[in-house]
């Protein structure tokens, strides 16, 4: 084998990530591992195979890192194919809801003095 003929195609080789994202490398959304994804429509055949499968899956909310252990694909990839099913409205992502505040502990202190009195 040479570098102008690499032999026969192995069925047994990976796919290059970079393959499965289309080169897209960075994420421009905010998702994280939590982050829900729902479907907002149906696969279209043209569709890699990987954002048809995340596609189906979706249509009741899964999270990030459920989606990414599904397809057995690392975090960064699974990313970069839901910005890309993000911008052409396919997905919707759904932020977490934010962890409640600590009221503060004078707030708090007031609150007992408060009940006590009574």
């Amino acid at each position: 084998m040479t570098s102008e003929n690499p032999g026969p195609w192995n069925e047994g080789n990976p796919v290059p990530l970079y393959v499965i994202t289309g080169g897209s490398g960075s994420s421009p959304e905010g998702f994280n591992l939590v982050t829900l994804i729902v479907a907002r429509a149906a696969p279209d055949p043209s569709m890699q195979p990987e954002q048809a499968t995340i596609l189906t899956m979706c249509a009741y909310p899964l999270s990030v890192a459920e989606v990414s252990a599904y397809l057995s694909l690392p975090f960064s990839v699974v990313t970069a194919l839901l910005s890309q099913l993000v911008e052409d409205e396919r997905v919707e992502a759904i932020a977490p809801v934010p962890v409640a505040a600590y009221p503060e502990r004078g707030l708090l202190e007031a609150v007992i003095h408060g009940l006590r009195k009574l």
